[in-house]
């Protein structure tokens, strides 16, 4: 016996409701735009679409900024992709108030950006400083981060200077020589160790300069200050802020899926990547070969694959 007809249309209506109440909210929109934090407004643009968690990305630095990380572009093809600059560099504008140059200041900043964009469900990827950020970051506001990227990252200043101390070992004799003689003066603008800056830089920082990407169209200032107030002017031994910052336990906090990702040649070794690993219990490790610290730019394909697959993996 056939159903009577009203009954049939209540049936699809029903399914219809549920189809629509199940389906994921569309993505957020593409644009730029400024949100209000302690001491100014953050910049932040959102390039992509699509259903899937967006990835908020953290630069590195202190003081860096937004540009390069267009090459994270083609990653949002079914997601967004959210730069940003940190408050006091690149296009969040330009100060040297020293009191808002705290890691807590700047966790306070992203959660302020999160608010703002009603990230719900959202991937973190932060490079070198911003590893650090982020994990402080996902430590003080877990909640909705699905998985964590950490990329070349900086997590403690004593590990970072044992690397470089273990990298510059394998430069010329005459280049480490330059490097120890401007540590002990605090020498940083003679000829001599700006040339030592430089080899150390084509080795382990950028191995491949090419041009910048064509999205990198606007100026976006670093902020030279900060960087010399939280580090200081040595890229080998810190002498400001973080001096002391040492958060590798913090890895242990860790509660959601996470991907290393390291160049082959990088400042953050390798070596140094396996022994992080060892303290998230199924965390991926990808090596991008051919490339240093600048990983997205040096090989930024492979940089793209790695990441790719662990989000195809996770989201399996």
């Amino acid at each position: 016996m056939s159903k009577p007809v009203h009954s049939c249309a209540l049936l699809l209506l029903v399914l219809s409701v549920c189809l629509i109440s199940c389906r994921k909210e569309p993505g957020l929109i593409p644009s730029e735009g400024l949100v209000e934090v302690e001491g100014g407004q953050l910049w932040y643009k959102i390039i992509g679409t699509g259903e899937k968690d967006p990835i908020l990305v953290m630069h590195g630095g202190p003081g860096g900024t937004h540009r390069k990380y267009h090459h994270l572009t083609p990653l949002s093809k079914d997601r967004s992709v959210i730069l940003f600059d940190q408050l006091g560099t690149g296009r969040s504008g330009y100060h040297q108030d020293t009191t808002l140059m705290t890691v807590p200041h700047f966790v306070e900043q992203v959660h302020r950006l999160k608010e703002h964009l009603n990230l719900d469900e959202y991937y973190l990827l932060g490079h070198s400083w911003g590893a650090a950020l982020e994990l402080a970051y996902y430590q003080k506001y877990p909640e909705g981060v699905q998985g964590i990227i950490f990329s070349s990252p900086y997590l403690s200043t004593p590990v970072w200077e044992a690397d470089a101390d273990t990298l510059i070992t394998t430069l010329a004799d005459t280049i480490q020589l330059a490097i120890r003689r401007a540590e002990e003066m605090g020498a940083f603008t003679t000829a001599s160790y700006q040339h030592a800056d430089s080899v150390y830089w084509s080795r382990f920082g950028n191995r491949r300069p090419g041009p910048n990407h064509p999205a990198d169209t606007v100026e976006a200032p670093s902020n030279r200050f900060m960087y010399n107030y939280m580090w200081g002017p040595s890229e080998f031994t810190a002498t400001g802020t973080l001096k002391t910052y040492d958060n590798v336990g913090g890895l242990k906090d860790v509660e959601v899926p996470v991907l290393f990702i390291t160049g082959e040649y990088d400042e953050a070794r390798p070596a140094t990547i396996y022994n992080f690993q060892k303290m998230v219990p199924g965390s991926d490790v990808y090596v991008v070969p051919e490339s240093g610290h600048s990983t997205m730019i040096d090989n930024t394909d492979d940089y793209l694959k790695g990441i790719q697959e662990f989000l195809e993996r996770t989201e399996r």
